[in-house]
């Protein structure tokens, strides 16, 4: 199966997510008056809910999980390595410690974007430390020991952080953000993390020609005239932008830059170029619709989305884990 057929496949799923995500939802809103909404009828009440509640929401599900998904698929052409994704560089972790540090010391009061900011920030400042330390032409082992060292210090910070919460209000917003949500979010939101998606997207097809060449091997890329440093460190900001975006948005979502780009790389070619577009899609797909299963599901109280991802994506990624040693002996 061609390159383009792939995509196309996984765009028309995710195009299907979509509609459903505006059609259906937990609320009385008959299906008729849904599909009016959406082909630009209906009332106003109809259309506030499609087009300002659920499809936003659905929006932000499809891009945190084309984000995580292209970033996962990065870091293991990056790091030739199947259980690779920027959760293991210390980027998500960061950029929750940021989100953490907004809602401790109540900046939220400042405005809506506080904690998407320092979010970000706390990505960018992970993605800083990565890149020099990439460009110094590190090997991917010490990269690697490098970035859990940093997730367990974020992670720590934040669980100190949630410790001396100043209150219960702050310690519960803070424990609401590590769950992962996308209930909520409006085109605001989105307007607001798409500078950082577009750069990272951009970084990712620049860097694409020397990715391809580390497929491989590191001697053998030089060899072509790739230049290492540079790749890694464009590789790794890509990551970087892509995850703190998604971060900055829905909070901690895990193991979607593992699953994606494992279902996928039976359908694709050992190029690792060729995963990243169809890992986006699929990534994209996946949010969206374990998102729209839990609008729907029966539940006194809605599930959070990142636990829901976790429960699902944690068992695979053991069974990818065994694969892979099984591979190595």
């Amino acid at each position: 199966m061609s390159r383009v057929m792939i995509n196309l496949i996984l765009g028309a799923g995710v195009g299907l997510v979509l509609i459903l995500s505006a059609l259906l939802g937990s609320s009385d809103l008959a299906l008729p008056h849904a599909v009016a909404a959406l082909l630009g009828g209906g009332d106003a009440t109809a259309h506030i809910i499609v087009w300002e509640i659920r499809l936003p929401r659905a929006l932000a599900a499809v891009g945190v999980g084309a984000a995580l998904g292209a970033s996962g698929a990065l870091m293991q052409g990056l790091l030739r390595n199947p259980l690779a994704e920027p959760g293991v560089l210390g980027v998500s972790a960061s950029a929750s410690l940021g989100a953490i540090i907004a809602l401790y010391f109540g900046l939220g009061l400042l405005g809506a974007f506080t904690v998407p900011v320092l979010a970000v920030a706390g990505a960018l400042a992970a993605t800083l430390v990565l890149s020099v330390l990439a460009a110094a032409r590190i090997s991917a082992v010490q990269l690697i020991l490098v970035g859990v060292g940093l997730s367990s210090f974020a992670g720590a910070l934040g669980a100190l952080a949630m410790n001396l919460a100043p209150n219960r209000f702050a310690l519960s917003d803070m424990v609401t953000w590590m769950l992962g949500s996308v209930t909520n979010r409006s085109l605001d939101d989105l307007m607001f993390v798409a500078p950082f998606w577009i750069v990272g997207v951009g970084l990712a097809a620049l860097t694409a020609p020397g990715l391809r060449a580390l497929a491989l091997g590191e001697e053998t890329a030089q060899t072509l005239g790739v230049h290492l440093g540079r790749t890694r460190a464009g590789v790794i900001g890509a990551a970087a932008l892509l995850t703190g975006g998604a971060v900055a948005i829905s909070g901690v979502i895990g193991f979607v830059g593992i699953v994606a780009p494992h279902l996928v790389r039976p359908f694709v070619r050992h190029d690792p170029t060729d995963l990243i577009w169809p890992s986006a899609l699929l990534g994209g797909g996946l949010i969206a619709l374990a998102d729209l299963v839990l609008r729907l599901a029966p539940l006194d109280q809605e599930l959070r989305l990142g636990v829901m991802v976790s429960m699902i994506g944690a068992p695979i990624f053991i069974l990818i884990a065994a694969r892979t040693r099984g591979m190595g002996r």
